[in-house]
């Protein structure tokens, strides 16, 4: 529907299409000489920065007197804006649109069209140290909820024309921006398209956080495992763009999703590529935790009901003696157990700061020793479910550590009715839907399966960065050197080509 000649009715249409909402706020002006010229600026109040507003404001007035501003048609065709960016509007759809992101609408009498002035300004909340993936060296700064934030800190790290940026708007209702960053000539182009293609079929009435497109765009939706990795650290989302990813952008949330996604990158964390005398190695550790966390109550099931005889004769006798006047088989203890603990898990997180510590200690000390004493549970199993729970809190992603969760108690059932036998076919079926499983195209346990030997060096161990000289190639399908500076000629980075030789090199020779 397009807008009305006359002021006063554009005026009224929108007061009738907003509800007479209060903050909304009409600043109607005479411009120019007598008799001037009828205008008025629309804006919402806390949407727009009021300082830009009154800028706006003072700047045509100053223009229009300066000018002689006589009819709307000089106006339109002598006005300039100095504010900001501004375009020109001739429907209403546009200009509610205008308006609810916080732009300021002018309207000016016997003219069929508005002009969007940028003056976004509203209150957001500052660039903080991120809270779920904290590092001890390293940036500390983390994604806010603005869009706008969120772009910069990217582009603050990665300083290239070829960083492209698509904006679109996802939602019926709320028409959240939804952006994707990518670097041209390192991304793929199938799966940039086929990312395009799955934002555009969302049909929803609104967004509100990543995660409402992250199930919309998911290969898989029924499966445990996330095919879509999310991060609020900005060094991650370049690290990733560097590598041919795809990042989504949601206004309103911290939180940038990564496409695709590999199961190994999810037990990898920042801090990897921060420490030198690493190389990865803690990455081990984080495998290890994510077998215990996944099998640890299950192993100890299994053996104390059905492969007694894999124990030595003493720690035998030491677990009959505590499990002796236990009244409920190992698999109903460790069920006990481990709900019990979920349940403290999920109270210490919804409880205020304050107390959710209190809880914390209240459980894991008063609880677990009251059971013991009581009977309920035996010592030896209050020790599996508290290294199974510390294991669990070691991944730096989330969501990989709900997947265990889940998990750990089907394979505690398996253990109960078949022993270590049920424990084997449950890891085939498991090992089988890993594989499986796809992101966006690519195999989620690359490069374990397909088993790719040039992406080995930053997979379970990292490499030196002189021997990382080139990308995933399962990612990259092209200009997939990262560096010429391999350091093949010797085990060190060369300091002026690869043809130039280390003062180590120098000396061995």
């Amino acid at each position: 529907m397009r807008l009305n000649l006359v002021l006063q009715d554009n005026l009224n249409l929108l007061r009738e299409a907003f509800g007479n909402s209060d903050d909304l706020i009409f600043r109607e002006l005479t411009l120019g000489p007598p008799p001037g010229i009828r205008a008025a600026f629309i804006y919402i109040d806390g949407m727009a920065d009021r300082t830009s507003v009154y800028r706006l404001i003072e700047s045509l007035a100053s223009q229009a007197a300066h000018d002689q501003w006589r009819d709307s048609s000089e106006a339109v065709r002598l006005m300039r804006i100095t504010v900001g960016d501004y375009r020109s509007l001739t429907d209403w759809e546009t200009v509610h649109h205008a308006i609810l992101c916080g732009e300021t609408v002018i309207l000016i009498d016997q003219q069929a069209q508005a002009f969007s002035v940028d003056t976004v300004g509203f209150e957001h909340r500052n660039i903080t140290e991120p809270t779920s993936q904290t590092v001890v060296r390293g940036p500390q700064e983390g994604f806010t909820e603005a869009l706008q934030t969120n772009i910069t800190l990217i582009r603050r790290k990665i300083r290239d024309p070829n960083l492209w940026l698509e904006m679109n708007p996802v939602g019926r209702i709320t028409k959240t921006k939804v952006a994707i960053m990518y670097l041209n000539g390192l991304v793929n182009e199938t799966t940039l398209e086929e990312v395009r293609t799955r934002l555009q079929q969302i049909d929803i009435d609104g967004i509100l956080e990543s995660n409402y497109v992250e199930e919309f765009i998911q290969d898989k939706t029924f499966t445990v495992f996330p095919t879509i990795i999310n991060s609020e650290r900005p060094d991650v989302v370049a690290a990733s763009l560097l590598e041919g990813r795809i990042a989504i952008l949601v206004d309103g949330t911290p939180f940038v999703l990564l496409v695709p996604a590999l199961f190994t990158q999810f037990l990898q964390s920042a801090e990897d590529y921060y420490h030198r005398s690493d190389f990865g190695l803690l990455r081990l550790i984080r495998y290890a935790a994510f077998f215990i966390s996944l099998f640890g109550p299950s192993i100890y099931i299994a053996v104390t009901t059905f492969h007694q005889e894999m124990l030595p004769t003493d720690l035998l006798i030491s677990l009959a003696a505590q499990r002796e006047a236990i009244p409920f088989p190992a698999f109903i203890e460790a069920l006990i157990m481990e709900i019990t603990f979920e349940l403290l898990r999920e109270a210490s997180i919804r409880m205020p700061r304050a107390i959710g510590t209190a809880i914390s200690i209240v459980g894991a000390l008063v609880l677990g020793q009251a059971a013991v004493e009581a009977g309920l549970v035996s010592p030896a199993m209050v020790i599996v479910v508290s290294i199974t729970a510390i294991a669990g809190f070691i991944f730096p992603s989330f969501d990989i550590g709900i997947s265990a969760r889940i998990l750990r108690f089907g394979f505690m059932g398996l253990a109960a009715s078949f022993g270590f036998y049920g424990i084997f076919l449950g890891t085939i079926a498991l090992v089988l839907h890993l594989c499986h499983l796809q992101s966006f195209g690519v195999p989620y346990m690359t490069p374990f399966a397909p088993f790719r030997v040039s992406d080995q060096k930053d997979n379970v161990i990292r490499m030196p960065w002189w021997k990382m000289y080139t990308r995933p190639d399962i990612i990259v399908k092209q200009n997939t050197v990262r560096t010429r500076d391999s350091g093949q000629s010797g085990g060190g980075r060369s300091g002026t080509g690869s043809e130039a030789l280390t003062q180590k090199q120098k000396d061995e020779q």
